[in-house]
């Protein structure tokens, strides 16, 4: 059976804290959580675990996210200078969207016209929970992310496309080929 592991986490601090974007490494992971469809479950990784976080994605067949290329993969190398995403194979839904689209769509735009679904939270809010200490919070708001992901990419697997509601209030499907 094929492991595919989604995947998603939360940092500690936001973009303007650290400085800009450009220093995504500096953010800190709060909380990663994967579902692996060989185990058939959620796992929640704390900071201190993200040695194990990043095993678990080395062995999957495939690991899916949202904008995981470009963030959390990036906040991981923050925390192990041997992470090398490279090795990855790696199905980043946006990165694939954006080479059929002009602009960028949110995760949570792709699962309400998709799915009829929205995602509980934001990650400023995820944030917010762990200066709190609120790590509960985070992991459930991390796991319904990736639980949304893994419907996403369920759905444009079976379908061969997803869909998002444009500015006009339009339902707009797009091709995907996952």
């Amino acid at each position: 059976m094929k492991n595919i592991v989604y995947f998603d986490l939360e940092t500690q601090k936001s973009a303007e804290e650290v400085g800009g974007w450009n220093n995504i490494r500096a953010m800190r992971m709060s909380v990663g959580v994967t579902f692996s469809t060989a185990r058939g479950d959620y796992r929640i990784y704390s900071e201190r675990q993200v040695g194990d976080l990043i095993e678990e994605l080395r062995r999957a067949d495939l690991v899916v996210g949202f904008n995981n290329l470009r963030f959390d993969y990036e906040v991981l190398a923050g925390h192990n200078d041997f992470f090398d995403p490279e090795q990855l194979r790696t199905l980043d839904m946006l990165v694939e969207l954006q080479k059929a689209l002009p602009h960028r769509l949110s995760l949570d735009t792709i699962a309400t016209a998709t799915l009829g679904v929205e995602k509980t939270s934001e990650g400023l809010q995820a944030i917010r929970w762990f200066r709190e200490g609120k790590m509960l919070e985070i992991a459930e708001y991390c796991c319904y992310d990736v639980k949304i992901t893994k419907l996403v990419h369920e759905y444009g697997l079976a379908q061969r496309q997803i869909f998002y509601t444009n500015k006009f209030g339009k339902k707009i499907a797009v091709p995907v080929n996952w």
